[in-house]
């Protein structure tokens, strides 16, 4: 697998010279397969930038696939960016939605309401590609050559992780999530921890790290991770990586490296090993591979090279 992040904020887009670098797109992450078909995470924002980026470069071979995108949720900073998909406004794209049930409404109906009046001057039923939506809980499903899993995560609303295998390789997308839900995560037994079957041993997982712990101490119950949590989360379902994401729109860069240096330095407190935890930047792109997780541009990697933009 390799993959290509479009977008790393949450809550709300926050684009200015303050956040150039860790980017202020809301999230979206590109997937693309063994078999060269592509799987989107999320539609927030930052799924405009690769719509663009898709109709310029995809090859023949992705263009015969369907476009899969995967929704933990329908926060507004999850669909956003949909109306400003280019695949959506083409007659030959098959566009293939995934996400959480409702017994309030279908998922189509649900996503309807954001692309319709007064917010939307289209709506879902005149779109020109083929779109489809399916509801998905806890289960399984098979796209192309990758294994899907879907399960219920701690968050506001019907909220979805998803653990994705590939060609031997896993990924964990779990961007929104608040697994201690006020209490010590440390003291909760793996059963009984949100997501943890889901982020058990993957090769690289992408998980909420949204505040810090004083923050966090104003923002009980809003279904997000501070430091402390993403990383006890982290260190007991031992995945090979971890990239921390849906940074808070109110987190500067300079903010943000701050972090950073010090989530390194709690990693280390906790017995991780080095650069095994990072803040995701916007544009970063990773491979996944049997043995490593690495920037394909590299030729001989390190175990486990930074992966933060350099200040």
């Amino acid at each position: 697998m390799r993959l290509k992040v479009w977008g790393a904020r949450g809550s709300i887009p926050a684009p200015g010279p303050e956040t150039m670098r860790y980017g202020g797109n809301t999230s979206c992450v590109e997937v693309t397969l063994s078999d060269n078909s592509t799987l989107i995470l999320d539609a927030g924002t930052g799924i405009r930038h690769l719509g663009m980026a898709m109709k310029q470069d995809r090859s023949e071979a992705a263009v015969a696939h369907p476009v899969n995108i995967l929704l933990t949720h329908l926060h507004m900073d999850h669909i956003q960016g949909f109306m400003f998909f280019p695949p959506m406004f083409e007659a030959g794209s098959e566009i293939v939605v995934w996400g959480p049930a409702s017994p309030e409404a279908s998922l189509r109906d649900r996503i309807a309401r954001y692309i319709s009046a007064p917010l939307a001057p289209v709506e879902v039923r005149e779109l020109p590609s083929r779109l489809t939506f399916h509801e998905t809980d806890a289960q399984e499903w098979q796209i192309g050559p990758a294994r899907i899993r879907a399960q219920a995560v701690n968050h506001r609303g019907p909220t979805l992780g998803y653990r994705i295998e590939d060609n031997g390789t896993v990924l964990c997308y779990i961007p929104d999530h608040e697994p201690g839900l006020g209490a010590p995560l440390a003291s909760i037994e793996d059963e009984w921890i949100s997501g943890f079957d889901l982020a058990h041993g993957a090769d690289l997982l992408i998980h909420d790290c949204q505040y810090t712990d004083s923050e966090y101490d104003h923002h009980l119950g809003w279904g997000h991770s501070p430091v402390s949590d993403a990383l006890e989360f982290a260190r007991r379902t031992g995945p090979a990586r971890v990239l921390l994401f849906h940074h808070d729109p109110l987190h500067s860069d300079d903010f943000l490296d701050r972090l950073d240096t010090e989530l390194a330095e709690r990693w280390a407190q906790l017995g991780g090993p080095a650069g095994c935890v990072s803040l995701a930047t916007e544009r970063l792109e990773l491979e996944l591979t049997r043995d490593r997780v690495q920037r394909p541009a590299e030729a001989a990697p390190p175990p486990a090279p930074p992966l933060r933009s350099p200040a």
